[in-house]
Order: C-alpha cells, then structure tokens, then sequence
C-alpha cells in the first residue's frame, strides 16, 4: 500500500461524487514504494466523458492550466503539490522522431491496456484511491522489490528512443540491474542511431535527472557507454564523489558534475562535450572556469597558499564550489580521507570571507572623479591596478586605499 497526502482527499471525494474513479499513477507510487516522499503526483481519471468538464471541477480548488496539443493535461498547484490529471490514452507510433505518436483518449479504457503504453514496469504501476489498492498488471512492484528495469513491452519500447536514456537514468537513481532483453533492445537502437531522433534538448534533461538525483551516477554513464552512445567519460569515480556533497542549488550541482566529468580535458575537449549535451553559454562557461581554476590548484602545495592566490582565485570563481569539485577529484584518486590542502584553502578562504565572493574593492570610479579625473577608458587600467594592490595587501582600508591612490597618481 502507499500514501498520499491527505489534502487530495477533498479532490477526490468530488471526483468520486461524480462517478469519477481516480488513480494515482507513474512515479508517485514507485516512489513511495521505495520511501522516497515527492510532491509532483500523477492521476489518471476514469470514466470522464469529456475532457473539458475536467477543467471545469478542478478550477474548484484553484487555477488549472492545461497543456498539450494533442492530448490534455490539467495542471493544477494545490498547496505545495504539483497534481497532474490526465485521461486514459493509448500511443500509437505513425513516424519517425519523437513526436510521431497519435495519441487517443479514452474514458473507459481499463488500467492494464491504459498502462501498457508506460516504459518500464516500475512505472506502470497505479493506485486505486477508492478501493485502497494497488494495480499492478506487469508485477512492476516486484521488480522494484528485486531491482529489476524491465520494459512493459519491448515491441513499443523501441518506439520512442528516449527511453535508452530514461533506462540509464532509472538504472543509476534506484540502483537497477538492467534484464538482458531490454539491454539487448537499448544497444540495438543506439546502434541503429535512433538517438539522433531526439533533440539535444531532451537528450540533455534526461542525463540532468541521471546528475542529479543518483547517488551513484556511475552507474547510469557505464551503461550509455555499454549501450554505444558516446556520452561518457574516463572521470564516473569522481561525480560519485560529487553526488555526496550537493547542494541545494540545482544549476550549481549541474556545474559541479558536468566539471567532474570535464577536469581533466582541455577547454576545447571540455567546450566540445558540453556544446554536445547543451547550448546554454552561461552553463559553459561556469564549467570552464572552474576546470581551469582547478588546474590552477592541482598541483598546489599546502605551503605555497596565500592571501593573494586565494584573492584570485575568488575573481575567477566561487572558491567554495571549487572545493567541491577539487577533494571529489581528490577522494576519487587516493585512498585517504584527509586533503589538507582543501582543509587549509577552506580555512583561509573563510577567515578573508572570500568562500562565496570575491574581495570588495575598496577604490571605484567615484575615487577616481574626486582626484579629478574625467572618465575615459584609462578608469579601467587604473581600477584594475588598485585591486591587484589590494589583493597583495599594500592597503586595507579606505584611507590607506586613498593614500595609495594619490601616490600612484602622483598628486
């Protein structure tokens, strides 16, 4: 049995009110099975006539949006649950790429055929709410108890070739073995270069969930390079080691990770293997930054750090994710549990209050006008001469700051 959040009762006493019959589907009920809590939830309705009266009773308990062109599906935020409500449909593959599916709703449709149109049997599992009991026609609760990915069916598997990339992904997040038909399937679409049906853009959300919500991503980038696709890397110990220090920033995690896999590249290497996952140019540049911060300290001695290292290290990047990524890499290839460089950067980076932000220059453009100097571009050379006196300590207040100025002026 699984539960679900009380709040829903009330959407499901009117549902059941109009001979509605609600069933909690996909993800939610996997992972509850697994103990895991979520508050995206999936729920299909049976015996609605028409899908438009389902807008109409949901707006009862707060806005609804309705997505999807050619099939329905009504968003509604209830509290702090992201509910997904849907009618029963069956896909139909009619061409090539990732949209060619003609997709029909039915109001009658039993569960194991509305079911059958699922991936994997982990996810093709339902929970009947007004009977109290699970449905469960492709034993996926099974599978999930013997850490099995098993395809529904791998006649309409091979429909939709994302789902090589969702196996590698499910595989790392729930710690699954693979069964050997479905193996064979996925390597077999690779092979027939069905991936190049996809989008980078949805290539790119599926190995962000595999990043992201594993604890051991290794596993699914092992089984990408198993499969012949050639997202993969020589670096899977060292995300490993990442995956146990995130955070609860996501797009900083994703730095993180796609840094881990890149460390050890040249920027164009690292530049190339991003661009092929994904055009964001911020997302680029992040990573390689702190690759080449990282270059910058690899080789570092504990007495070689100092104040102005640590200084130019925080105009480059944030010295704290730096050292996430640096004793990941670390742990990774040693078998020790102390990096005393980490530890002594750490140190010293917080005692100048440098982990998260780089030192605030003590000199800007309005010092310069009160020594009257117009603004040209000479502002900019001058400013930047300040600040790298700053960083090497030749003054750290604003008086002295000013001194310096009017020395270096001349005035």
């Amino acid at each position: 049995m699984i539960s679900y959040p009380d709040e829903l009762n009330i959407i499901f006493e009117k549902l059941k009110s109009l001979n509605l019959k609600p069933v909690i589907v996909g993800g939610f009920v996997r992972d509850s099975l697994l103990g895991i809590e979520s508050k995206d939830i999936d729920i299909e309705l049976y015996g609605v006539t028409s899908f438009n009266c389902v807008k109409d009773i949901l707006e009862e308990f707060g806005s609804v949006n309705v997505v999807g062109k050619s099939f329905g599906v009504c968003k509604l935020k209830f509290y702090d649950l992201d509910l997904d409500f849907s009618l029963p449909r069956r896909d139909n593959k009619v061409d090539s790429g990732h949209r060619g599916f003609d997709i029909k709703l039915y109001s009658n449709l039993d569960f194991k055929t509305a079911a059958s149109r699922r991936d994997f049997t982990i996810n093709a599992i339902g929970y009947d709410v007004e009977e109290n009991k699970l449905l469960d026609p492709f034993n996926g609760a099974d599978d999930l108890r013997d850490k099995i990915l098993r395809a529904v069916d791998l006649n309409s598997f091979v429909e939709d070739s994302l789902r090589v990339l969702r196996a590698a992904q499910f595989c790392a997040r729930f710690n699954l073995e693979i069964e050997q038909s479905l193996f064979l399937t996925c390597k077999d679409m690779v092979s027939k270069n069905m991936l190049n049906e996809l989008p980078k853009e949805r290539i790119f959300e599926e190995v962000k969930k595999l990043l992201l919500k594993s604890q051991k991503p290794s596993i699914g980038f092992k089984l990408l390079r198993e499969f012949g696709t050639d997202i993969y890397t020589d670096n899977l110990n060292v995300i490993d080691e990442i995956a146990k220090q995130l955070s609860t920033d996501n797009q900083t995690n994703l730095v993180l990770m796609l840094a881990g896999l890149c460390y050890n590249f040249s920027q164009t290497e690292t530049e190339d293997f991003i661009l092929k996952l994904s055009d964001e140019r911020e997302l680029l540049e992040r990573v390689v930054k702190l690759t080449q911060a990282y270059s910058e300290i690899e080789n570092i001695h504990v007495n070689s750090i100092n104040d102005y290292l640590l200084y130019k290290l925080a105009t480059k990047v944030d010295i704290d994710e730096l050292l996430v990524l640096s004793s990941s890499i670390y742990f990774a290839k040693n078998n020790s549990e102390v990096y005393s460089t980490g530890e002594e950067i750490y140190k010293r980076a917080q005692e100048l209050n440098i982990l998260k932000d780089k030192l605030p220059a003590l000199l800007g453009g309005k010092e310069l006008l009160k020594f009257g100097l117009k603004p040209s571009p000479k502002f900019s050379e001058i400013l930047d001469k300040a600040y790298e006196a700053q960083m090497h300590g030749s003054f750290k207040t604003y008086d002295e700051a000013l001194l310096w100025l009017k020395n270096y002026l001349k005035l």
